[in-house]
């Protein structure tokens, strides 16, 4: 390649040239010249060769060949006429040849191998380029028929030396040795990275070679950096049947109250809530989509507690069937019309509930003097024994005593008198009585007085009204 000008090498390049410029100089026997130089045995000294006329046809063409220091030029005639300053190609400098340059020419280009400065010109002379007079390119370039270096592309012509699992990359005047992207060189091979053990994913990691792959797990979704994981909000797409709740990666169902999920954590289906307990109402419980209601018998109203049966009182209500004539008795679940009192003979009435037989009347010598007709209600099923009557004397004499018992209707034996004192007792259930059911007990009181030798009694007739229900 062509060049306009030389450069100056450091300074320790130029002291080694002249220390080599002096031993050439020193008379040896034997003494062997560069390329482009003859030595001459009377001057002990290698001189310039002229190759222009030894050599025969030296130039092609119509070049023109220009003796040089230690080389010649071939060159278009049309150079005469203008200044040729190619500029220098980038070149790495072979070790230097030893040099002996013509003692003519003291301009010596340093650090150059097989190249000196051309002499000066000389008058009437054409004025010719100051130019490298071998040519020849540096490692890595190639010289071109118009004489300029071009890169070799060792990648290309596969002239390099990087091993299979490597990549060549051609650079000026030389090459590299790559790996692939994903890939390391360990061992002078490249070997792939294994990007999941140094936790570029955030959740899932898959390795391949070269590369690797990130996906998440179920409730998430792959962010645009496709290494990192946001939380899906599934309840956007309303997949509960009633309520829903987003949890991080995940979410979960709810139901309103009076449902319960299905299996599939997602359906709600209607809580059977009387299945649970039989003592959810008192009664009777009836399910309802979502909840549950409790219904009373007839007789009765569901309470403020929306589970418990309250007796009706028709007979506060007026919600009867009784004549002004009669009277209207309720009883848990009802109620009765009681008719007016008849006393039988030979009573006479002397209230509106009590009967007597005079002393005076024959008749009532073996009767009860008095009956008092009473009425209670009851409840079917009462938790026993239980004190459900008070019975007591209100006249008493001097000396008397008093005996009480059950003279009638005690037919099952679920009742039984119980003395509490000289002048009273109590009547207690013993057994539970299922109603519906009325029972009429006569109550006596036997009054004793051993002193005027006087026997007595008095009967109170109880009746009684069982309901249906045990409430």
């Amino acid at each position: 390649m062509l060049s306009g000008g030389f450069r100056l090498y450091s300074s320790a390049r130029m002291l080694a040239a002249l220390v080599f410029l002096l031993l050439c100089l020193q008379p040896a026997h034997g003494q062997t010249c560069s390329d482009g130089f003859l030595f001459d045995r009377r001057s002990r000294q290698c001189v310039d060769e002229d190759e222009c006329r030894t050599l025969p046809d030296p130039c092609r063409g119509d070049m023109l060949c220009v003796n040089q220091n230690g080389g010649y030029l071939c060159l278009p005639r049309t150079l005469y006429s203008q200044p040729f300053r190619p500029d220098p190609p980038p070149f790495r400098p072979d070790p230097p040849p030893p040099v002996r340059p013509d003692p003519g020419y003291p301009d010596t280009a340093l650090g150059f191998p097989d190249t000196v400065l051309p002499p000066p010109a000389r008058a009437g002379e054409p004025s010719y380029p100051r130019l490298r007079t071998t040519a020849h390119c540096i490692l890595g370039y190639s010289l071109a028929e118009d004489g300029t270096c071009n890169d070799i592309d060792e990648c290309e012509t596969n002239s390099h030396h990087c091993n299979p699992t490597q990549v060549c990359i051609n650079t000026s005047g030389g090459y590299t040795c790559s790996c692939n992207e994903g890939f390391w060189l360990l061992g002078g091979q490249c070997q792939d990275i294994d990007e999941c053990r140094y936790g570029y994913c955030q959740q899932l990691c898959a390795n391949m070679a070269g590369s690797y792959s990130c996906s998440c797990n179920p409730g998430f979704i792959l962010n645009p950096d496709a290494r990192t994981c946001q939380d899906v909000d599934e309840c956007e797409d309303e997949p509960c049947s009633h309520g829903c709740f987003n949890t991080y990666g995940s979410f979960m169902c709810n139901c309103d109250e009076g449902f319960e999920l299905e299996g599939d954590g997602r359906t709600c289906i209607d809580l059977d809530e009387c299945g649970f307990s039989e003592f959810l109402c008192q009664h009777r419980c009836v399910n309802t989509p979502g909840s549950f209601s409790c219904i009373c018998p007839p007789g009765y109203y569901v309470f403020e507690d929306s589970r418990s049966c309250e007796d009706v009182n028709e007979c506060e209500t007026g919600n009867n069937t009784c004549t002004t004539a009669q009277v209207c008795f309720n009883f848990q679940g009802g109620y009765t019309c009681l008719d007016p009192l008849q006393c039988p003979l030979p009573y006479i009435e002397v209230s509106e509930n009590q009967c007597m037989c005079s002393a005076e009347n024959p008749a009532c010598r073996d009767q009860p003097f008095t009956v008092l007709y009473r009425h209670m209600d009851l409840s079917s099923g009462r938790s026993v024994p239980a004190d459900i009557f008070q019975m007591q004397a209100t006249t008493r004499y001097p000396g008397a005593f008093y005996i009480f018992q059950i003279k009638s209707g005690n037919d099952g034996r679920e009742f039984y008198m119980r003395q509490t004192s000289n002048v009273s007792a109590t009547l207690v259930l013993s057994r539970p009585v299922s109603g519906p059911k009325t029972v009429v007990l006569d109550l006596e009181m036997v009054t004793v007085n051993n002193v005027i030798n006087f026997r007595g009694s008095s009967i109170i007739r109880l009746t009684i009204l069982v309901s249906e229900h045990p409430f």
